[in-house]
């Protein structure tokens, strides 16, 4: 099963797209000929963008400026989506926190909830129908190697993206057959480019520069795994690191061991 062909009224859809993944797997699929539909909350880096792969690639390129975390505004995209002929989806939006959550913010944590869970079940549901009935389609999902394995310090990150790993995989097994086809991204530290000294995030500094992998790479094995239906694609040594760790080491053993390094992350 391959993935849809272009064509004039279809759409393939990124969330997140203004940066990062998001950003690499729009062009990608702009590249690839696809019209799009790109999603994320800053309107003026998705404007550049959709010039960008206008001029460069000739398709159409429609900008939603949307915070997916806000549940009736997301609404409005939903209802579009249900209308629209989707080809592709690629829920890639998504936060996260650092440190002990009783010390969080309990509202972004909730927000993270939305974004990163809900939204991804929000708009699957609403295109999955339409892809059933046409027969093709394909949904890309950004999940995490972190979301096999308890991770103290990140646990509602953690907790998402166990929730949107175990429901890539099950929707993929019921949807056997209707040639849509359904992949979970579960990738490790991912950068554009390399940040200068004076720029580091907490997490560049902590993270050695042969365990990052590049945005552009992500997007292409991405959707090139989308076309062949694979379950799962980990790109990277610490996502392959983790996924070994959380589906065989005991929970007793992991967590604190990884919880220190993510506690770190959080500044403590």
């Amino acid at each position: 099963m391959s993935l849809p062909k272009p064509t004039p009224d279809a759409r393939a859809v990124v969330t997140g797209a203004s940066s990062g993944i998001g950003e690499a797997l729009a062009t990608e699929l702009a590249a690839r000929g696809h019209s799009l539909i790109v999603v994320a909350r800053r309107g003026e880096l998705l404007e550049a963008l959709a010039a960008k792969l206008t001029s460069a690639h000739g398709v159409e390129v429609e900008v939603r400026v949307l915070d997916l975390s806000d549940r009736d505004k997301r609404q409005e995209l939903v209802a579009e989506l249900s209308e629209r002929n989707i080809s592709i989806l690629c829920n890639n939006a998504g936060i996260a926190t650092f440190g002990p959550i009783a010390g969080l913010d309990p509202a972004y944590e909730r927000d993270q909830v939305e974004l990163n869970a809900v939204a991804v079940h929000d708009l699957t549901l609403a295109v999955l129908p339409g892809m059933i009935g046409r027969g093709t389609g394909g949904i890309l999902i950004t999940g995490s190697a972190a979301g096999n394995m308890a991770i103290p310090n990140n646990a509602t990150y953690a907790a998402t993206k166990a929730f949107v790993n175990t429901f890539s995989e099950s929707l993929r097994a019921e949807l056997h057959g209707t040639g849509v086809n359904v992949t979970l991204l579960a990738p490790g530290p991912v950068r554009t480019e390399t940040p200068d000294p004076s720029e580091e995030s907490i997490v560049d500094k902590l993270v050695p520069d042969f365990l990052w992998i590049g945005s552009e790479y992500t997007a292409k094995l991405s959707l090139d795994a989308l076309g062949k239906n694979k379950m799962r694609v980990v790109p990277g040594l610490l996502s392959k690191g983790m996924s070994v760790a959380g589906q065989y080491s005991p929970r007793f053993v992991s967590a604190p061991i990884v919880g220190s390094f993510y506690k770190k992350l959080g500044g403590s």
